[in-house]
């Protein structure tokens, strides 16, 4: 796979995370929760952060932050999967969080594949 090809599937992924980032971000539940807060804003920055590189289509510069920022995406998405059963079990929070557990599990293959 190319790096133009990685960058297009991993915009593509974010574009699933940033859906949970929304949906977390305006939840009932986002204004009592710190960790939960802490969770939308990682996600946040991760994405802040390919925006630049993204706009520019430069590749190279892309990949390498999103592969520099992955361990904080990854400790995010394992933060929501643990803390989610305790803040909701609204079919709305489950998807959520199978959404974040897919798109990371799918970007991390991305990023971590030399090929």
């Amino acid at each position: 796979m190319s790096d133009a090809d990685k960058v297009e599937k991993l915009d593509l992924l974010l574009s699933h995370v940033w859906m949970v980032r929304a949906f977390l971000k305006h939840c009932e539940e986002a204004e009592e929760d710190d960790e939960l807060n802490d969770v939308q804003r990682t996600l946040y920055d991760y994405m802040l952060a390919l925006g630049a590189p993204l706009a520019a289509s430069d590749h190279a510069k892309y990949l390498k932050q999103a592969r520099k920022k992955l361990k904080k995406l990854i400790a995010a998405k394992e933060l929501f999967e643990e803390i989610q059963p305790e803040i909701s079990s609204h079919t709305n929070f489950k998807m959520a969080a199978a959404s974040l557990v897919e798109s990371v599990r799918q970007i991390e293959l991305i990023l971590t594949n030399e090929s």
